[in-house]
């Protein structure tokens, strides 16, 4: 028999094999042909592991929604994944953000108030931008490469040794079909011998797949730990963003205390970090105003009396229970018992309401 006779005989043995299983999975769709059932336990845990791939999926995806709300980028990355190339740096929004405001800032000029503040802005967002991405390499690395290799690993196989499990019910529930179908004795005698092959086939796949299967509870164990991983990015991720702005409000709101309303540079010693905190005392100006402190604010509040207070920046009231105000207007504070740390009440002849404590200097 030369090679191309076996080529032959093989495919039609292989075309033989799959019209039987069409035959039968067609006569069992139409309840014509008895199908021989995975016992309960198999049955389980093929469904817990159907289940765990439809979840892992949709988690994936949207975890790489959140690292990357750009669509574009996702596919660029996914093609240069597919490539095996590294995708180029770009600069993220924060980033871009941050160099805007630092441009902005150097143009109108760092002696100003305002340049000041958006260049400080600026080196905070680039921050914020470099931690975005530190957490965007690290839950790459810990949280979607692991969830990925479950999918295109583990569950394909898993997927792929399903199907064989199938196709060899399906011999199985043929042959047994056959058996009922045959009549001479020499026909029963070779369908009997194809049940028992197909019985063992049968039984040695269903093995295959339950170990397969079973290692899920494994899975699941490491995609805990993956996850856990990513919490802990998260959580480093919004703690520095946390740090950062924190910082940064505290250089905002010595602003008041360096810059007058005109963005003129006062003459006022400039305070230093320690002069943000609690207990720091008022710094004089030539003008003879006291620049509140936070000690002052503090003072006011435990006070029961009222003082008058210059207005730093323009406000607008976000609702009716606040006061608006102009910049450079002079009105009566006096705190009221219960209200945030961050307010006073302000009054300017009948109109009353909640203003900021940081758009106030008070005067003695």
């Amino acid at each position: 028999m030369n090679i191309m006779d076996f080529n032959v005989k093989k495919l039609a043995a292989d075309a033989g094999t799959f019209l039987s299983r069409a035959v039968q999975f067609t006569e069992e769709k139409l309840g014509q042909a008895e199908k021989t059932e995975l016992d309960a336990h198999l049955e389980n845990l093929l469904s817990k592991a159907e289940c765990t791939k439809i979840w892992t999926e949709k988690i994936m995806k949207q975890t790489e929604v959140l690292l990357q709300p750009n669509p574009n980028a996702r596919i660029e990355e996914f093609v240069y994944e597919k490539l095996d190339r590294k995708a180029p740096s770009r600069i993220n929004n924060p980033e871009l953000l941050g160099q805007y405001m630092i441009d902005a800032g150097t143009e109108f000029g760092p002696g100003t108030a305002y340049g000041n503040a958006l260049i400080k802005c600026g080196e905070t967002q680039k921050r914020i931008g470099t931690a975005d991405r530190e957490l965007i390499q690290t839950s790459a690395l810990n949280f979607l490469t692991p969830l990925r290799n479950f999918i295109e690993g583990d569950y394909k196989t898993i997927a792929k040794e399903r199907k064989l499990l199938q196709n060899k019910r399906l011999d199985l529930d043929a042959a047994k079909t056959r058996l009922k179908k045959a009549k001479a004795a020499e026909t029963r005698a070779s369908s009997e011998q194809e049940l028992r092959i197909t019985q063992s086939e049968f039984d040695r796949q269903a093995e295959i797949t339950r170990l397969l299967l079973e290692g899920i509870s494994s899975t699941h164990a490491h995609h805990l730990r993956c996850l856990n991983d990513f919490v802990e990015a998260q959580m480093t991720y919004y703690a520095q963003c946390y740090q950062y702005m924190l910082d940064l409000q505290k250089q905002l709101g010595s602003f008041p205390s360096n810059y007058s309303n005109n963005n003129q540079t006062s003459v006022a010693p400039a305070p230093s970090a320690s002069s943000n905190v609690i207990g720091s005392s008022a710094l004089t100006s030539t003008s003879g105003l006291v620049i509140t402190s936070p000690s002052n604010l503090i003072d006011l509040k435990e006070c029961s009396g009222s003082r008058k207070a210059r207005v730093l920046y323009d406000y607008d009231a976000a609702n009716s229970s606040e006061l608006s105000l102009l910049a450079d207007e002079v009105i009566t504070v006096f705190s009221v018992v219960g209200m945030d740390s961050d307010w006073l009440m302000g009054e300017r002849g009948n109109q009353k309401g909640r203003v900021p404590i940081t758009y106030l200097e008070l005067l003695n």
